[in-house]
């Protein structure tokens, strides 16, 4: 019964972690046309004059959801955690379970805070559907729920690193 138990959480970590990486990866077609907006301010400012505005809510909407997804990138690359000049020295056991305190005394407790802390005010900005305070152009719920979005993501990943069985990886 208990292996049974065991074998269930195993393979529930395992889709976990798959989905937390599609989704994580899925950040990365968010550059393109971030860097497009981005170059595309200063033609419409001064060109066409119109629309940067524009452009620059909707590059900040997406620049949001890109960090947010970004992060998580670098919590399943362990780049964000480590102090490489002091962690290389290491062998990669004592890295493995350094990993996974870090997880249990930051990583946990700072997404869990961020989501109790931050979830009433994305939810009232979801629920609301904010626009940006300046031009009242839509998408500014979008901004804050990125908040929320890199919380969960970061706790999520956060316990598939702590509880699922790991290979040591090689640096």
């Amino acid at each position: 019964m208990i292996r049974l138990m065991l074998d269930r959480t195993k393979r529930w970590l395992v889709v976990l972690d798959r989905a937390i990486g599609v989704i994580a990866a899925s950040g990365l077609v968010l550059v393109l046309p971030l860097s497009l907006l981005l170059f595309l301010q200063w033609p419409l400012r001064d060109l066409v004059q119109g629309y940067s505005r524009e452009a620059n809510d909707l590059a900040q909407w997406l620049f949001a959801l890109y960090v947010s997804l970004a992060i998580t990138c670098a919590t399943r690359s362990r780049s964000h955690l480590a102090a490489d000049a002091f962690a290389r020295r290491y062998p990669i056991e004592k890295r493995e379970r350094l990993y996974r305190w870090a997880s249990v005394l930051v990583l946990i407790p700072w997404s869990a805070f961020m989501l109790f802390a931050a979830g009433p005010m994305v939810l009232q900005s979801v629920l609301q559907l904010e626009r940006f305070p300046d031009t009242y152009n839509a998408g500014y719920f979008i901004v804050k729920m990125a908040v929320g979005l890199t919380a969960l993501l970061v706790l999520l990943q956060a316990v598939v690193d702590v509880f699922r069985d790991h290979e040591p990886r090689s640096p």
